[in-house]
């Protein structure tokens, strides 16, 4: 049987150790660009890292929580959180264009992620911001979500993104970290779900729902101890694109 074909993304440059391998086993890169982590030295550590390995690369910009590691919500004039999105990306692209290399789309990163999918004026805030720095650079966000529709209201070419190892509530958003289960720990039901959005566009969430969520790419988090044997274990059941 031929093996099921997928976008597989990471979120890389972030201060973890597997970014070398994970780079080897995915088809996009989401590169922390100074709002939660990172700087101009592990900007361009990724991005080399991801043109050697023909790895398609997104900008992953934050809250500017370095603090926190962008995940909580903070409130901020709308300006304001626009400026430092706008110079987050721009300094990756500027990374990239250096390096020879092309920007392709932006992945906000953490509680900016979650809350972008569900308050249509901060997804039109990054939506704005992406545009800014150039035209042409997709987004990715949330399957489902209002991002998405709000992505292609605007005629903006939008990725819908699935978690390979969180849990999903009833509505379609991922069950907070801060609540028991939101991350799958046991390998082996995340790769189930994996293939379950790769095979079927679907997900059961935490209460048995089954939610219907077309999927154009997969995320996977390289944070946690067993990231590389997980992402092994995936890769060889996908056909990464």
């Amino acid at each position: 049987m031929a093996r099921l074909k997928l976008d597989l993304n990471a979120d890389l440059g972030e201060g973890y150790p597997f970014d070398a391998v994970l780079m080897g086993l995915i088809s996009s890169a989401n590169i922390a660009c100074g709002g939660h982590v990172g700087d101009e030295a592990s900007m361009r550590a990724t991005v080399r890292l991801a043109r050697e390995h023909a790895v398609r690369i997104g900008a992953h910009p934050s809250y500017p929580d370095r603090e926190h590691f962008g995940r909580r919500t903070l409130q901020m004039p709308a300006a304001e959180l626009q400026a430092s999105l706008v110079a987050q990306i721009c300094a990756l692209d500027a990374i990239c264009q250096q390096e020879g290399v092309s920007l392709a789309y932006v992945k906000p990163h953490g509680m900016l992620y979650n809350d972008a999918a569900r308050n249509l004026e901060l997804a039109d805030l990054v939506i704005d911001a992406a545009q800014r720095v150039r035209p042409d650079l997709a987004i990715m966000a949330l399957a489902g979500s209002g991002m998405v529709a709000r992505c292609r209201e605007r005629g903006v070419t939008v990725m819908e993104e699935a978690f390979v190892d969180r849990a999903y509530r009833d509505d379609g958003s991922l069950v907070p970290r801060s609540e028991p289960g939101a991350v799958l720990a046991d390998d082996a039901a995340a790769v189930a779900q994996a293939l379950r959005f790769a095979s079927k566009d679907e997900v059961v969430t935490r209460s048995g729902k089954v939610l219907q969520l077309p999927v154009d790419s997969l995320c996977l988090h390289g944070d946690t101890p067993h990231a590389v044997a997980f992402a092994r274990g995936l890769y060889s059941q996908l056909e990464v694109l």
